[in-house]
């Protein structure tokens, strides 16, 4: 396995990240461990190859930030748009964050618009101890749905590539937005995550797509924040096959007592799965508020809902192993 580390004060091999992405050489089939020490490291990171394994030191002191966002434009005048706007791209597979903050800096969506602290668009990618922090958008989980809703291309570094199903686990991080700052097509794991809502939206905007039986899957997490009571949602579906589960969790006061909400009006929910089993706290459901297209799961139903079940794909992969 190859190390090499990172030091903002040049006591390091390399004093940025992505100088120490750049020399692995390509088409690498062993692990690269970048070691990165404390310190803030303002850059906007590629990380396209695969088998890279990033460990800070401290989350709250090891910080990656930038400030791109959707309106910000091209020297051609062209906006960013949303996939554009992120701090870290993460697109190769057998990847590993421990222990790091990934933020976007740029401010509140009704300001900047969308601006994401991660693009994750890799199978088999891990993250534990780690922060995003960002409001609208935070944390991207690709791939991309199929086509955009509202213009020709979504843009970005994923703009035409072929869709492949994509596997990712969030162990013990601290994920912060507002407005669907969890979103994407990938099948997810959150396991004991601090889920922190800075003001009224919505949680999770899954893109899961028609035939994946499991989207994203929050376990054991805690949801909290500075959002006022009732103001925030668990989540409603980006597309229409979306699928969202929350097992075990403790829920604040301001999630909103109806739980889920539509995109809008005019879109079915027929095939949405969105479910919960075994929360508690203020913000979990007695039983009889939640939207009547949501659904409480019978212990058979949550026990199915395992790491090696969810993540374990033709490979067997399971992180949490």
């Amino acid at each position: 396995m190859r190390h090499v580390t990172v030091a903002a004060d040049g006591s390091g091999d390399c004093k940025s990240i992505q100088e120490a992405v750049d020399r692995i050489p390509d088409g690498i089939v062993e692990p690269t461990t970048i070691l990165v020490k404390n310190g803030i490291y303002r850059e906007k990171l590629f990380i396209g190859k695969p088998f890279v394994r990033l460990i800070g030191e401290d989350p709250a002191r090891t910080i990656v930030t930038f400030g791109d966002h959707a309106t910000k434009t091209f020297p051609n005048g062209e906006p960013y748009h949303t996939f554009n706007a992120y701090t870290a791209f993460i697109g190769g597979d057998d990847f590993t964050a421990e222990r790091i903050t990934f933020e976007n800096a740029a401010g509140p969506g009704e300001q900047v618009g969308q601006a994401l602290a991660a693009y994750v668009d890799a199978d088999r990618a891990v993250f534990r101890e780690c922060r995003f922090l960002g409001f609208q958008d935070t944390l991207f989980t690709g791939p991309l749905p199929p086509r955009p809703r509202d213009r020709a291309s979504f843009g970005g570094p994923r703009e035409g590539a072929p869709t492949r199903p994509a596997r990712q686990y969030y162990e013990r991080c601290h994920i912060e937005g507002d407005v669907d700052f969890i979103f994407g097509s990938a099948t997810a794991v959150f396991d004991r995550c601090d889920i922190v809502s800075k003001r009224g939206g919505w949680i999770s905007a899954p893109s899961t797509p028609e035939g994946v039986p499991f989207g994203y899957v929050f376990i054991g997490c805690t949801l909290i924040g500075d959002a006022a009571a009732r103001s925030v949602y668990l989540g409603r579906p980006w597309r229409n096959f979306a699928k969202t589960v929350f097992l075990d969790c403790w829920m604040g006061e301001h999630i909103h007592p109806e739980g889920w909400s539509r995109w809008n009006a005019s879109e079915s929910v027929a095939s949405v799965e969105f479910a919960e089993y075994g929360n508690r706290g203020p913000g979990a459901s007695d039983g009889g508020t939640r939207v009547d297209w949501s659904r409480q799961l019978t212990p058979e139903d949550a026990s199915l809902y395992t790491v090696a079940r969810i993540l374990g794909g033709d490979d067997g992969w399971n992180p949490s192993s």
